[in-house]
């Protein structure tokens, strides 16, 4: 199993990414290809104590800054390190990859590289939440790559996002949510109102209007949003366990720090390391920009895994399966 992590993306390269991937190899069946500037990743190594089996590099030149147009810099740069890292998977170079970078740029690449899967009208970005149901997880989608949505994709979404759970969690029927400002039947925007009755005839086991706080609550599996909504949710979940995390420390760090590593267990993003891009022809697992040492290595063992799970093909049969009436 080989894994490509763009080594230049982050708030934190190549340093911590670098740092992630010798941690994710010491298992033994995961291999990581780190591309980026050779001469920086080498010394990042050199400074570990050499290259460890397992660990190869690719030198990509060049690296999309935070600034720029993500689809411009995709288009007329080649050889950033995250269109290289995706174009390995496209190349078969590679089973899955990890971005830590642009999380604009990485849609861009794998749309421009990958494409989509067949039938799939958009691809989404699926956060795990901490959540109170039997596995402790909640997956939420789109949390960014697609903003501007049509019931059609919020009715993909809920698709794949059960797909994907089914495979990475053993969760036969997970129940999926539509995020709204109420549970009742005619709330919210025209956009949500068109979603709820369409996936009503989808091959999934939705439960209806949901709001932002089942997703934590223990009411579904799945979460479905646009992808506004959704990073709104994500960003302000972040922020929020921050400020928690920093009480708890306060008040009880000292006096009981298995408690505290506990509830850091429980919800800090690193312990889940990434967020599929589901929709593309290919794995691309996308992390925080201020991702480190261990949430990279998180992310490139679940990269590994939506490989081994064979993760697209069950995608690909639900959309299959999805209402002739919502197609337009």
């Amino acid at each position: 199993m080989r894994v490509a992590i763009d080594a230049m993306g982050g708030d934190h390269a190549p340093a911590e990414l670098v740092a992630g991937a010798i941690e994710a190899v010491s298992g033994g069946h995961i291999e990581v290809a780190l591309v980026g500037d050779e001469a920086s990743i080498r010394a990042e190594l050199d400074s570990r104590g050499g290259c460890p089996d397992g660990i190869s590099v690719v030198h990509a030149s060049d690296v999309v800054r935070g600034h720029e147009s993500p689809v411009d810099a995709i288009r007329k740069r080649p050889d950033t390190s995250i269109l290289r890292t995706i174009q390995l998977v496209g190349e078969k170079a590679a089973d899955a990859c990890v971005c830590a970078g642009s999380t604009g740029a990485a849609v861009a690449a794998a749309m421009m590289t990958l494409h989509r899967l067949p039938g799939a009208r958009r691809p989404g970005i699926a956060v795990p939440f901490p959540a109170n149901n039997r596995n402790g997880v909640c997956l939420l989608l789109d949390v960014g790559a697609n903003p501007h949505c049509r019931p059609v994709h919020l009715a993909q979404y809920a698709i794949m996002g059960s797909a994907y759970y089914r495979a990475m969690f053993g969760e036969a029927e997970p129940r999926v949510g539509l995020l709204n400002i109420g549970q009742e039947e005619g709330k919210g925007t025209s956009l949500v109102r068109q979603a709820t009755q369409a996936l009503r005839s989808e091959p999934v086991n939705f439960v209806g209007n949901i709001e932002g706080r089942d997703l934590f609550g223990g009411a579904v599996e799945v979460g479905v949003s646009d992808g506004f909504v959704g990073n709104i949710i994500l960003k302000a979940a972040e922020g929020f366990a921050e400020v928690l995390l920093g009480q708890v420390a306060r008040q009880v760090g000292e006096s009981n720090p298995a408690l505290l590593q506990d509830l850091k267990r429980r919800v800090d993003y690193a312990e889940y390391g990434g967020a599929p891009l589901l929709g593309v022809n290919g794995v691309v697992m996308i992390c925080h920009g201020r991702s480190k040492a261990r949430a990279i290595g998180n992310a490139i063992r679940a990269a590994a895994k939506a490989v081994e799970q064979d993760i697209n093909s069950h995608i690909v049969r639900g959309l299959n399966e999805e209402s002739a009436g919502i197609q337009s």
